[in-house]
């Protein structure tokens, strides 16, 4: 064998060796996730209108959700992850894992398969805002009735459309007319949800907490009518904080946008304002007549991007509020 050949065998068996040893000192961190469950339920699909004036049964619908538990025992808290308009994310999977690593049960909604969507980003007409509501209040109804998770701990998490959701199932009236008896949400928690719609009685919400997170630089949910929205909120006397990040873009979450990227034809409705009115009907407060799809007011182009900065300060004012909250080291036995 050459000198030259002997010293590549020499150096290969080396690198081998030293990486054999390496792995063999490295510690294996232990899973965050200590059980995974597909839960399937019944659900109704309503139009906005529907939902609005208090129709029980729409379009029947069976939808699911991954419920994923922690390490330890007896009864956890449990938050439920609203999508957006792009379905379950990374962004998602994410909280998932952060909620299991503070010993809280994460619970993924899916809205969207069972129903035969893949995404709403450029015809939001394929499902009513308000029906995933409906889906969040069956989730609450499916894990109360779960025999790993505490009841009186369960919060809702959603974002962009699903921050709709994790907004306005926060209100008194929506509880009566779509919620479950007996049982509400501990905690409220939207990330840039669309706030540019006036319900009635929409300043009446649970005593229950609600935090919203958003971005200064969204130009897909612009963050001004839920300043608006907030003020309003605050003055009747409800536990609601705003916190705004500046330069953040929409889904400033989701590290799988970086960098950023343009959806040229995204549906934007930020700039309708909208309220609702008798029957149901949500009027364009522009044109003075029910809003529909077409309206001057109905945009198209979006921008969404990462951002650290944003992520970083979210992950620990929500890992904070959730343990202030649900206290997820206090499991109850079952």
């Amino acid at each position: 064998m050459s000198i030259r050949l002997m010293t590549i065998v020499v150096l290969s068996l080396s690198a081998v060796l030293s990486t054999a040893a390496q792995q063999s000192t490295a510690r294996v961190e232990p899973p965050r996730t200590a059980r995974i469950e597909i839960h399937a339920f019944e659900t109704t699909t309503l139009s906005d209108e529907q939902f609005l004036t208090e129709v029980k049964e729409g379009t029947p619908a069976r939808i699911s959700g991954e419920l994923r538990l922690p390490q330890g025992t007896g009864r956890f808290p449990a938050v439920i992850l609203v999508h957006g308009s792009g379905g379950v994310g990374a962004n998602i999977e994410l909280w998932a894992e952060e909620l299991n690593g503070i010993g809280a049960a994460a619970f993924i909604l899916d809205s969207f398969t069972g129903r035969g969507i893949v995404n709403t980003i450029t015809d939001q007409s394929q499902l009513g805002n308000l029906t995933t509501i409906v889906d969040a209040y069956r989730a609450l109804d499916l894990l109360s009735k779960h025999s790993r998770i505490d009841p009186s701990r369960i919060a809702v998490m959603g974002f962009s459309r699903g921050g709709l959701t994790a907004l306005y199932s926060s209100l008194k009236r929506f509880q009566q007319m779509h919620g479950p008896q007996n049982i509400e949400f501990a905690a409220y928690i939207p990330f840039y949800p669309p706030c540019e719609t006036r319900f009635i009685d929409d300043e009446k919400l649970s005593k229950r907490p609600v935090r919203i997170f958003h971005g200064a630089a969204d130009d897909w949910v612009q963050v001004e009518p839920c300043q608006r929205y907030v003020k309003r909120l605050r003055r009747a006397g409800n536990d609601v904080q705003l916190f705004i990040y500046p330069g953040a873009r929409h889904v400033f979450d989701n590290p799988l946008f970086q960098p950023e990227r343009r959806f040229p034809d995204a549906e934007v409705l930020t700039g309708c304002r909208r309220e609702e009115r008798a029957g149901g009907k949500l009027f364009n407060l522009d044109t003075q007549k029910p809003f529909t799809s077409q309206d001057a007011c109905v945009t198209r182009g979006a921008t969404v991007a990462f951002d650290l900065n944003a992520y970083s300060e979210t992950l620990k004012a929500v890992k904070s509020f959730v343990t202030e909250t649900l206290k997820p080291g206090n499991a109850v036995s079952p």
